[in-house]
């Protein structure tokens, strides 16, 4: 999905300067480890996504200063790949699940912005 996203909006790849964004790279599969990472945590911590989530919103938005835009972004190209990889599984009601999880981790690392 981090390779989807860099094509998809170009536009993202101005917060990862120093990245190879060619697709397969090292850097490219790291961060999609830490993002799948971060959602796995969030599983883990169904009723306190925002305390699980707190640090990495505070990088987000403190030091990294990530426009709160792209988590959306990156919330549908995670949709996408997800229909992409699982077409049968992905039902209508996976969909309106997956959306809505990933709509609240955008929330939760939305939060330090206001």
């Amino acid at each position: 999905f981090s390779s989807r996203l860099f094509s998809s909006f170009p536009q993202t790849k101005t917060y990862f300067p120093h990245f190879d964004l060619s697709q397969g790279s090292a850097q490219l599969h790291g961060h999609g480890s830490k993002v799948l990472g971060a959602i796995g945590e969030a599983v883990k911590n169904i009723d306190n996504i925002t305390g699980a989530l707190a640090t990495l919103s505070e990088l987000h938005a403190y030091i990294l200063r990530v426009d709160p835009v792209n988590f959306k972004l990156l919330s549908h190209c995670i949709l996408c790949s997800v229909a992409a990889h699982f077409p049968n599984d992905f039902t209508p009601e996976v969909h309106a699940a997956w959306d809505k999880f990933l709509s609240q981790i955008s929330s939760v690392l939305t939060e330090k912005y206001r």
